[in-house]
């Protein structure tokens, strides 16, 4: 099954060039002072319990500008005059090491395959920087990823601070550069939109093969999962790029289940928020579905008013749009159609206000994010306190819901609609003709979901 649904996908898009990694960095050094130092830290490894780790994941800024993916790294960059260099801080090579853990590209691997143009031991770190550092005027750099460098960088002002009457070099400010890259990651180049169709592509087809099996008798929430992160392995993701939520029947109505333990039973609807992370990049759909492959009429209202709240976000995806105009439509579609089958006692602009309003009673969450190199992807949405404008190559989700949860103390829930969860969501890219879905290989009609189980 495995292998007939990735030949459906296709060949995987080339890696990122080193030629993109440097034009990046040459992008962000635009920005900066000739003065400045730019340090860049990855988070170290996690333990789990006595030796075993997490998985390990870099940071998605030094991932963004070099495409380096192994634990305990720095990259630095400074002017050295004439030009910006770069460095980079590894592991050594280390054979004892590698023979337990796994081969290391080292020192020599890295200058020689990666986009910088030194690199360093790790345990370099403290003499290279503090040299640069004694010399710049501010250090561009995150505190908190990495407390060595951190004191690092302390030690640099406190030094100049000493020396300053009779030397007056050194860094007089730090600042977090988080904000200069996060503008660049928003706009997303076409290697990028290549890495983030993939990993589309492969949800999109693990939520079918969920689907298909979710037809049988007591099928388990886990199992649901284990199909789906089982194709995101065998089709060459790194796996998940958020947990998996697989709730059934009331689970269905919280919004971040993650326990995914309970039995699916004849009749409830299945909601699956899960995505995969291909080279770093994110997918996240949502899918919602009868466990018997029919709908009943009280579970296909709700969900044809949330595919239509839908639709309407995504008609709003569109350049020069804020980017809360999916929302928006999103919202007005919902409360309509809640006032109609009779949930909402309010007038439509009464239900849509944001204090008083019945809609956040059953909608409560927004209906989009930024998506990229992290799920919930970098970028201000209200730069200068205005909503920012839509641009092409920016990406986002459109992701809708309705939550009748019986089990709520807080509400009353429509005995009709009780404990039916639905929430629908896609993955759009803004082009100058007009939104494209990138999930587009997932059904989500009525329509094609019964006929898909069956």
């Amino acid at each position: 099954m495995f292998a007939e649904m990735l030949e459906r996908i296709g060949e995987m898009p080339a890696p990122i060039s080193n030629s993109e990694y440097i034009s990046r960095q040459s992008k962000l050094f635009d920005t900066l002072a000739e003065s400045d130092v730019l340090i860049l830290c990855a988070a170290g490894e996690t333990i789990h319990s006595n030796d075993v780790h997490h998985p390990y994941r870099t940071q998605s800024n030094l991932l963004y500008l070099t495409g380096w993916t192994e634990p305990e790294a720095v990259f630095c960059a400074c002017h050295n005059g004439k030009e910006w260099e770069t460095h980079l801080f590894v592991q050594p090579k280390d054979t004892l090491r590698e023979i337990w853990e796994g081969r290391r590209p080292g020192v020599e691997g890295a200058v020689a395959d990666w986009p910088v143009d030194f690199a360093h031991p790790i345990g370099e770190v403290s003499k290279v920087l503090g040299k640069m550092m004694s010399n710049c005027t501010k250090v561009l750099h995150r505190v908190g990823v990495n407390s060595s460098v951190d004191e690092l960088v302390i030690d640099a002002i406190q030094r100049r601070d000493r020396a300053r009457q009779k030397l007056g070099s050194g860094p007089i400010a730090v600042e977090d550069p988080s904000n200069r890259i996060a503008e660049m990651r928003l706009i997303k180049s076409e290697s990028e939109i290549e890495q983030m169709r993939f990993a589309s592509d492969v949800s999109s087809m693990a939520h079918v093969a969920a689907m298909k099996h979710g037809g049988g008798v007591n099928v388990m929430e886990h199992q649901l999962q284990a199909i789906i992160e089982g194709f995101f392995r065998y089709a060459g993701t790194s796996g998940w790029s958020y947990p998996s939520i697989v709730g059934s029947g009331e689970n269905a109505t919280i919004l971040h289940y993650k326990i995914n333990e309970d039995h699916c039973r004849d009749g409830d609807v299945v909601l699956i928020d899960a995505g995969a992370e291909f080279r770093g990049y994110a997918a996240d759909i949502t899918r919602s579905w009868p466990n018997n492959g029919k709908f009943t009429e009280a579970q296909k209202e709700i969900y044809q008013l949330v595919l239509d709240a839908q639709n309407a976000a995504i008609a709003e995806c569109v350049v020069g749009n804020p980017y809360n105009a999916p929302h928006e439509a999103a919202r007005t579609v919902l409360a309509k159609g809640l006032i109609d089958l009779g949930v909402i006692k309010q007038s439509l602009p009464e239900a849509l206000d944001l204090e008083t309003g019945e809609l956040k009673i059953w909608y409560m969450h927004n209906t989009s994010h930024w998506i990229g190199l992290d799920v919930h992807d970098v970028g201000v949405y209200l730069p200068d306190g205005k909503p920012r404008l839509l641009e092409p190559g920016m990406c986002l989700t459109v992701e809708p819901g309705l939550y009748f949860g019986a089990w709520r103390p807080d509400a009353t829930c429509p005995e009709r609609y009780s404990n039916i969860g639905i929430r629908i969501e896609d993955d759009i890219l803004i082009t100058d003709s007009g939104p494209v879905i990138l999930t587009d290989k997932c059904p989500k009609t009525i329509d094609e979901i019964e006929s898909l189980i069956g």
